[in-house]
């Protein structure tokens, strides 16, 4: 296979009607790692809007049992991308994520918001660091991808193209970015939880490459140090370099979804998508999707 063989695939297809398909192939296949880590900052993104990053905090699930949460998120979406919106897993996955936000009422504007974090911040991502940008059909694919998982979880007035998902985010970061002490507790667990990953004597310098790649509007939120525009510089020109010498290596011909990742460590044994997450009282607090009732979480259709 030629290194653009599958993009020349994916342009074949249609990008609305084969959405499911072409994602797959755009995260499992062209872009895993790079999905991998714009998913994470895309999540990550959130906790910067007050609202979001108190009630997060409120549940303990990012700050005590960080991994878990992490792991949980990660493969409940990642059940989607490999199985469908149809197949048994995919509609388990969906269903646990509904039963655990029904409990919680939180403002359409947010969820909106997390679920333009999924379309965008990945595109922008990719465009910067990817071995190659994200052709158009991949972005018409993405944007319909997220309408569908958005329609599931039942989020009403869902943008219905990548501009206006885009419109969406900016202008919803530039009015609700703002400091909140609890929202800063939950951005220092998950710094944390990626430094864990590497041998400890790295933590500090992980810890300041994260915060090279981080944009002003996001430091500023969270009132970190920026690090020096030096180092800064060296981590974005070293991850754009990965970028390059990814795009010299042979295509991936086997699929690598998000379950095979290094950084997940909770379950060592295998899990069944039906056992993630959590059980929440309702009224605790939490999640960023308000509930849902009964008919939206289980019907799926």
């Amino acid at each position: 296979m030629k290194r653009f063989e599958r993009l020349e695939q994916i342009r074949r297809m249609d990008p609305v009607a084969d959405a499911l398909e072409i994602y797959r192939l755009s995260v499992a296949f062209e872009f895993p790692w790079d999905y991998t880590r714009a998913l994470e900052l895309a999540l990550y993104r959130t906790y910067a809007v007050p609202s979001i990053g108190r009630l997060l905090a409120q549940t303990a699930e990012l700050t005590e049992r960080t991994q878990k949460r992490y792991d949980d998120t990660v493969l409940l979406l990642d059940a989607v991308v490999e199985h469908g919106f149809s197949a048994d897993e995919g509609r388990t996955a969906i269903r646990r994520i509904n039963q655990m936000h029904r409990s919680y009422d939180i403002s359409d504007d947010d969820m909106r918001y997390v679920l333009s974090t999924f379309v965008v911040v990945p595109r922008r991502w990719i465009d910067t660091y990817g071995w190659r940008r994200l052709s158009r059909h991949e972005i018409v694919a993405t944007t319909e991808y997220y309408r569908t998982l958005g329609r599931h979880m039942g989020i009403p007035g869902i943008p219905e193209t990548y501009e206006e998902f885009e419109a969406l985010l900016d202008a919803y970061e530039e009015a609700h970015f703002g400091w909140d002490e609890q929202g800063r507790r939950v951005s220092d667990a998950t710094l944390e939880l990626m430094a864990s990953w590497y041998p400890r004597p790295l933590a500090p310098l992980l810890r300041t490459a994260t915060l090279a790649l981080l944009d002003e509007p996001l430091l500023r939120a969270f009132r970190y140090e920026p690090p020096n525009p030096a180092s800064s510089a060296l981590v974005r020109r070293a991850v754009r370099t990965r970028g390059r010498l990814v795009r010299l290596l042979p295509p991936r011909r086997t699929a690598h979804f998000a379950r095979q990742n290094r950084e997940i460590k909770g379950y060592p044994n295998g899990y069944r998508p039906a056992d993630l997450g959590t059980r929440p009282v309702p009224g605790t607090g939490g999640c960023p999707v308000r509930h849902l009732d009964a008919s939206a979480a289980d019907g799926l259709e």
